[in-house]
């Protein structure tokens, strides 16, 4: 019974696919590459279960990819001899697309094709890249160690539906048959696949092969010896050699760019890589890529992210997380290591000595790399920073052995550049550092306006005094982890007491102290006509040009931090601002001067609920704001 039955795409398959037939259009031959990439893998997973069941081989050990093609009926195949597929898994794998946040990834496309390309490109489309050359797709499969009447075939013309029905097979593995389009017949010439093949697959493990023809015999004539005929034979187009077992010197720059391409999935070349082989007290070999561009899920919580772990050159697993920090989710790449078991499980590698040690390795690498290309080609680190900066500040928390490397990789926009950029490293801030200064000084904000132009920098600025300008969520996070750096405390200008130590002179603190004391009187009213809507009343010297601003006391956490935990859905403890007045400005000169006490508690409300307004972005009762400050205008009118 061939039980063919009908079942429709996944929208988001027919979505995709629709996008990638337009989309793609100029790169068309990557279908093949894809294709072959997917039949090799299918080879590795065969041999790694076969480790624990020979049976699989079924008396066939010899993996390979198969490419032929019939210039007649316009068709391509790609035919392995690996995993193979059930019923199930097939209705699952070429029906769905099973990412998760793929809903999440639609949204973000554009209409406009050139970018969506590139979307795609770092979705990774695998199989359906099919339908690009192709009008209708042929899959038969059937899994190793299944008997050949459980075979199944899939069929669709990629637009709304598919059909699937059982077949008998003989051999294990999957061949794919593309019936192509009219207009792409070039890609049934034989030559023309040869040299696709050469370009992209070089670098796989797997021979891909294709039929070689024979030759007639020739029979001996005065001009020629006879020549005896030959057989045709399916001969490897690749080199078949896993490519990180090579020496470095002997794999080039396209090689190593075009293996990035088959195990990420991306089609955007790396922004750099390192190739190192260990020998000693543990072997392993390890080929380390950073992207160019960011991984559209990179938030995503159930994104799977991690190296493809070999063991003695034998596929195990794919996204072996537990060798790779989560702040490097993004690395790319492969571990080979001869140390580990062959039969090797997630669970054994979660709490095993060499994991521990090469998960150490692989990270000094990485930073490594960060650091070497940070120091050599700043443009080029500008371009990682902008795409991976926010993942990398994740580090300081994360990995306390490595927090002062991480640190010296993060980057900040600053008011000595007095650009958003964030291209100023604590070591350059260090470096312009006033004599006399001991703290590295910075204020995190809702946005880079609302740090650039916070009343909390004008002392800081009338000194010359440079500030990091932090105004990304993950930034009060970060400082709460990253605590010095070389030695320099990190301060945050918005907290008690600037400590300008040696930076303020003499003459500043005998003003300071002399305002003070002058202005013991204003404080106490201002105190009392607020209550308990402040800790404290205190002089500033912070300000110059704003009449009043609110600070966190020591110990006390900041607006930015209280911000966070609400947005966690966490309750935070109610806390009450230290508010700082400015004597020397002239709306607090006036207050000074008012003899109406209910007139001088409102003006003391307006410029609390001003300052907070400043510091936080947002009031709790904007509508009761607005209707004092019209009152007071009002007044002022009369």
């Amino acid at each position: 019974m061939s039980q063919q039955e009908t079942h429709g795409f996944q929208t988001e398959v027919k979505q995709l696919l629709n996008l990638m037939i337009h989309s793609l259009y100029s790169n068309k031959e990557i279908f093949l590459r894809e294709l072959v990439s997917n039949a090799a893998d299918a080879a590795d997973k065969l041999r790694y279960e076969a480790l624990t069941n020979d049976a699989l081989y079924e008396g066939d050990g010899e993996l390979r990819v198969r490419i032929s093609t019939d210039k007649e009926k316009g068709t391509v195949t790609i035919e392995d001899n690996g995993i193979g597929m059930t019923r199930d898994s097939v209705i699952e794998h070429l029906g769905t697309i099973a990412k998760s946040g793929t809903a999440d990834f639609f949204k973000n496309l554009s209409g406009d094709e050139s970018k969506d390309s590139q979307l795609i490109g770092q979705f990774g489309v695998g199989f359906y890249s099919s339908f690009i050359v192709a009008d209708k797709v042929t899959v038969r499969t059937r899994a190793a160690g299944h008997s050949g009447e459980e075979g199944v075939q899939w069929e669709s013309a990629g637009e709304g539906d598919f059909t699937v029905e059982n077949i008998v097979k003989e051999n294990r593995g999957t061949e794919i048959v593309l019936h192509l389009r009219e207009e792409e017949k070039e890609f049934a010439d034989d030559f023309r696949l040869r040299s696709i093949i050469t370009k992209y697959s070089d670098h796989i493990s797997v021979p891909v092969e294709m039929f070689e023809p024979g030759t007639p015999a020739v029979e001996a004539t005065e001009e020629q010896e006879a020549v005896e005929a030959t057989e045709g034979e399916w001969k490897a187009m690749n080199k078949a050699t896993a490519l990180w077992t090579r020496n470095k010197s002997d794999v080039s720059k396209e090689e190593y760019e075009e293996f990035y391409k088959h195990i990420s999935h991306d089609f955007t070349d790396p922004l750099i890589w390192s190739h190192n082989r260990v020998e000693g007290k543990q072997e392993y070999t390890s080929l380390l890529y950073v992207p160019s561009k960011a991984p559209w899920d990179m938030w995503n919580r159930d994104r799977k992210h991690g190296l493809k772990l070999f063991v003695q050159r034998v596929f195990v697993m794919d996204d072996a997380e537990q060798f790779m920090p989560s702040y490097l989710r993004f690395v790319q790449g492969l571990i080979d290591s001869n140390d580990l078991p062959l039969n090797v499980s997630r669970e054994i590698l979660q709490d095993n000595k060499i994991t521990t040690a090469l998960r150490t390795a692989v990270t000094k690498r990485v930073l490594g790399m960060l650091e070497k290309l940070a120091k050599n080609d700043a443009e080029k680190y500008q371009s990682f920073w902008a795409e991976f900066g926010q993942v990398l500040k994740e580090g300081p928390a994360e990995d306390f052995a490595n927090k002062e490397r991480v640190a010296g990789l993060l980057r900040f926009a600053s008011t000595h550049t007095g650009e958003a950029t964030a291209n100023v490293s604590l070591a350059d801030y260090i470096e312009r550092m006033k004599e006399g200064q001991s703290k590295i000084y910075y204020i995190v904000a809702d946005s880079h306006e609302a740090a650039a132009n916070s009343p909390h920098l004008e002392l800081l600025r009338k000194k010359g005094i440079e500030v990091l300008l932090m105004s990304e969520r993950i930034d009060e996070w970060l400082i709460n982890h990253l605590t010095e750096f070389d030695g320099k405390q990190l301060h945050s200008v918005t907290r008690g007491d600037l400590e300008l130590g040696d930076l303020e002179d003499a003459s500043e603190k005998e003003a300071q102290e002399k305002l003070e004391t002058e202005s013991e009187g204003l404080v106490k009213r201002v105190k009392d006509a607020l209550g308990d809507k402040v800790s404290e009343v205190k002089v500033t010297t912070r300000l110059t040009d704003t009449p009043a601003c609110v600070v966190a006391g020591e110990g006390e956490m900041s607006t930015q931090m209280i911000k966070l935990m609400e947005a966690a859905g966490q309750s935070v403890p109610e806390s009450k601002p230290r508010f700082e007045i400015n004597p020397e400005h002239p709306l607090v000169a006036r207050l000074n001067d008012e003899q109406d006490e209910e007139l001088f508690a409102k003006w003391s409300d307006l410029l609390l609920q001003q300052a907070q307004l400043s510091e936080k972005g947002s009031l709790a009762d904007p509508s009761a704001f607005i209707k004092l400050m019209n009152q007071m205008l009002l007044a002022q009118l009369k």
